[in-house]
């Protein structure tokens, strides 16, 4: 009980992709792990009628709970962000997307521009002597330039954390669920999205030694990688859902 309490548990049977989240669901009433899920969202099992769990595509949600409560006429709706994680350094994406979409999103201004699209290698710096000619490091602009984007990172860091956890609109996701990817003597951790804001959005913004920015435990970073094509002049955003299960 204490361990359901704190949001984690062992279980008996592992975990492979959200389908298998879907499937628990499906079986609440017999699956345990599905039955502690709910608790831990202030659901009584004695009052729940039906419970309906759907895969969505596209946005921070990755499976929709429907609960159907006894005597009520309406249907609660859980938005669940599910983070498989194989090891406990392994680090998750949790957004990437072109600059100039998220200048749409956080309508950032052009001297900001100027500096993520150098930093991702979509526009070409006149900077010799670069570690890597594709593309600037953080670490690489000048102190100006470093101060700028950090101060405007620090005005906007709500925002931009809220964006790449949570999302927006009626898929936006409430909970996160870190699940152990193994297929036996698994374990998992759920917390409400607004605990994994604070937790890996709070804190210093920063420009590490390897030259990325970190926002509080996120690391926002170039792409990289995807075989040299243009796709990898991406922003992206990194967490270690892991730590999760370190949290006291």
């Amino acid at each position: 009980m204490v361990l359901i309490e704190k949001g984690s548990q062992t279980a008996k049977d592992g975990f492979q992709n959200e389908d298998d989240i879907v499937r628990k669901f499906n079986n609440w009433k017999k699956d345990k792990d599905a039955q502690s899920w709910l608790v831990l969202m202030k659901y009584k099992l004695s009052e729940i009628e039906y419970v309906e769990a759907v895969k969505i595509s596209g946005f921070k949600t990755d499976v929709q709970v429907q609960i159907t409560i006894k005597l009520k006429k309406a249907i609660d709706v859980e938005n669940m962000q599910v983070k498989l994680v194989s090891n406990p350094k392994g680090f998750n994406q949790i957004d990437k997307r072109w600059v100039d979409k998220y200048t749409e999103m956080w309508n950032i201004p052009e001297n900001i521009v100027s500096i993520l699209k150098r930093y991702t290698g979509e526009k070409a710096s006149k900077k010799k002597d670069l570690k890597d000619k594709r593309r600037m490091f953080a670490n690489e602009f000048t102190k100006i330039e470093q101060k700028k984007i950090v101060t405007w990172l620090k005005k906007n860091q709500s925002l931009i954390v809220s964006d790449i956890l949570k999302g927006r609109g009626k898929f936006a996701a409430e909970w996160m669920l870190v699940a152990q990817k193994v297929e036996k003597n698994a374990r998992w951790i759920l917390k409400p999205i607004n605990f994994c804001l604070n937790y890996f959005g709070n804190g210093e913004i920063e420009i590490t030694q390897r030259g990325n920015f970190k926002i509080g435990r996120i690391t926002m970073q170039r792409k990289g990688g995807d075989g040299g094509r243009d796709t990898a002049k991406m922003l992206q955003f990194k967490i270690n859902p892991a730590e999760l299960f370190d949290i006291e």
